[in-house]
């Protein structure tokens, strides 16, 4: 049965996936449940072993990026060795093993509201603007462009952080604002595009192609640090490289099946909204095993 609600007492958020509770001496337990939204919206079933997927692949791509920015996580919450003394907290020692295969213990961070969202290939959101403006959220882009078709340089297309509701565009004077000072804004596009650029060039050699992500920041001790997951499917698209190919949709290992059914419905996006059949369920959930098998070489267990 995929984990929708965390049986935990005293949450402290309630986001569109995570569960996140107050461990006390600035560290969090962060629950991956097995929700999943579209277009912004939490849809009524989940997806078996999703929240189990995004734990692993963030703890991977925690470890082999915390050359480029330090990130948030402390251990994941069934490793008792890299847990130590707190293992033992009334919390974690009483944690069901259902939840603790799907969550991280991280430190609290002051989060920098913004959604860091790098682009490589023209597909979803992004196609959907330029076919219509002849840019991408108002940056030039070169004209004749194919969908999902590799863009000339890396985008950085911010948007808001709504935990309710659809994520707006920004502008880097608006994520200044935000974040602190134009430095700062830059800083986060640098390091956004340095992780980004690490991780494509790892999963190419796996056979998957990350199209685009998006990334969350925090201050922790007075440093920029990744926070919340980190190139999972729920935050990226993953291609096959095998079926790759410019003008159509791509052979993935994401939400996007989701989103094409959804579409194919004519949902308005707007919230409720409609519970998944069974077979999208199951094939959402073995895509997403399958970007976890590909490129950590980890069964889900």
């Amino acid at each position: 049965m995929p984990l929708l609600e965390t049986p935990l007492p005293g949450i402290l958020h309630r986001g569109k996936v995570r569960d996140t509770f107050d461990l006390g001496d600035n560290l969090l337990l962060m629950v991956a449940t097995d929700r999943i939204s579209a277009f912004d919206v939490v849809l009524p079933n989940g997806i078996p072993d999703k929240g189990r997927v995004l734990s692993l692949l963030s703890n991977f791509w925690f470890q082999r990026t915390q050359q480029i920015v330090p990130n948030h996580l402390v251990a994941l919450a069934n490793d008792t060795d890299a847990l130590g003394a707190l293992a033992s907290h009334p919390l974690m020692a009483s944690l069901p093993a259902e939840v603790a295969r799907q969550a991280m213990v991280v430190k609290r961070a002051k989060r920098i509201d913004v959604e860091c969202v790098v682009r490589a290939y023209i597909a979803g959101s992004a196609w959907s603007d330029y076919q219509k403006q002849g840019s991408v959220f108002g940056l030039p882009v070169p004209q004749g462009l194919q969908e999902g078709q590799r863009l000339p340089e890396l985008l950085f297309t911010p948007t808001t952080k709504a935990d309710e509701g659809h994520d707006l565009p920004m502008s880097m004077e608006e994520v200044a604002e935000i974040a602190g000072g134009e430095q700062m804004a830059n800083r986060l596009k640098e390091t956004a595009f340095a992780v980004f650029q690490f991780a494509h060039d790892f999963a190419r050699h796996q056979g998957i192609i990350i199209a685009d992500t998006k990334m969350e920041f925090g201050i922790i001790d007075g440093e920029l640090t990744l926070i919340d997951e980190l190139l999972t499917p729920d935050s990226s698209r993953f291609w096959d490289t095998a079926g790759y190919a410019a003008g159509k949709s791509q052979p993935n290992f994401d939400k996007q099946f989701v989103r094409d059914w959804l579409l194919s419905t004519g949902w308005d996006r707007e919230p409720p909204g409609p519970a998944l059949p069974e077979t999208v369920v199951q094939r959402t959930s073995q895509r997403y095993a399958d970007a976890l098998q590909r490129l950590t070489g980890q069964m889900v267990s």
